[in-house]
């Protein structure tokens, strides 16, 4: 009895597993609590940490954005020491320009940080997001002239002057969480264009081996909310004060065993490279092609659903490289879950 009650709650797990990837392909296709690190008996760090590089690369011409990044988009100001500047928690849900308040029910939200000078009484808004729309950073092209999975993923801030007050407060927040000085401010702004040009692409999902809340994390996430994330922290070390308010965000769970460390494209596809394993990645990936039809669409989610809840196989890239993630019940998760804002001075890792 027990057997039948386990396999019946199995059975119905994997139907809601479906249902979530249902729904994040359907957010992928529309796209115009911190861990310590830990060691594998191997001496591997876990969670992987997030791969910084020297500069920021152009973009290939082949990847194109269906909406401008940052279009009106500007240097940050230096702003007067002696200026008080608020500091706003902004947060809309994702796409809200296109689709309204709908994907807040899904807790699907965007997050940034606004600004106000009291000397000048000018706002501003800073975030963080992809250059090339979600489902890019997500998942690769197959193109038919290359061999290897062809990435468009960057992810880059964007300062612009204003606040659109009805854009964040009708369906989302905007909310003051402290005030600095403009010397805080200024070096701040330092700060940012470091950490923009050293963390240069997108990463939709934290990978954990379970939902529990002492679960191993092998990949940490890097995304708006990270990006907003990192601001506070650095604010804190400036020595800002934050109010004592919730604050919530969204994160993509993906759950696995420990995952296998697979290798990077030229050792996986190059001349000299495992062309059982290149074609097992790129069978992974086909289903997840952009611009389909409503039946290839059905199709690719029937192939999705074989290969990571059947199958249990899910082929990440992290940091430029192929790992492969031995999928486990309940295989993915959407959160709204709350990260205190910082404590003066107090640092936080993995961000």
């Amino acid at each position: 009895m027990a057997q039948a009650r386990s396999a019946l709650l199995e059975v119905r797990g994997q139907q809601g597993a479906a249902l979530k990837w249902v729904q994040l392909l359907l957010l992928l296709a529309a796209a115009p609590g911190w861990s310590q690190l830990s060691e594998d008996r191997a001496g591997r760090q876990w969670p992987v940490p997030y791969k910084r590089f020297s500069f920021r690369p152009e973009p290939d011409p082949y990847c194109q954005a269906k909406y401008t990044f940052c279009p009106t988009g500007s240097s940050i100001p230096t702003l007067k020491g002696d200026d008080v500047i608020e500091v706003f928690r902004l947060q809309a849900p994702v796409w809200e320009f296109k689709y309204g308040d709908l994907l807040s029910h899904m807790k699907i939200m965007h997050d940034a940080v606004g600004f106000r000078s009291t000397l000048t009484g000018k706002n501003y808004t800073m975030e963080w997001y992809e250059l090339f729309q979600l489902g890019n950073c997500t998942f690769p092209h197959l193109r038919p002239e290359m061999n290897a999975p062809f990435w468009c993923n960057q992810g880059a801030a964007c300062f612009f002057e204003g606040i659109d007050d009805i854009h964040w407060k009708e369906n989302g927040t905007l909310v003051l969480v402290a005030t600095i000085s403009g010397n805080m401010f200024n070096q701040m702004a330092k700060w940012v264009k470091e950490d923009n040009e050293t963390g240069i692409y997108y990463e939709t999902w934290t990978v954990q081996s379970s939902p529990e809340k002492v679960a191993e994390t092998w990949f940490e996430s890097y995304d708006c909310s990270k990006f907003v994330l990192r601001t506070y922290q650095k604010l804190a070390e400036l020595g800002a004060e934050f109010k004592k308010i919730e604050t919530n965000y969204t994160r993509i769970f993906l759950y696995s065993g420990e995952p296998m460390y697979l290798g990077n494209e030229t050792s996986v596809f190059g001349p000299a490279g495992n062309k059982t394993l290149a074609l097992a990645i790129k069978r992974f990936y086909y289903p997840f092609k952009p611009y389909l039809s409503t039946k290839e669409f059905l199709l690719s989610l029937l192939q999705i659903f074989d290969a990571v809840i059947i199958h249990r196989e899910f082929y990440l890239f992290y940091n430029f490289e192929y790992w492969f993630l031995p999928m486990k019940f309940p295989f993915i998760k959407i959160t709204y879950e709350e990260i205190p804002l910082p404590n003066r001075n107090r640092t936080l890792s993995g961000l």
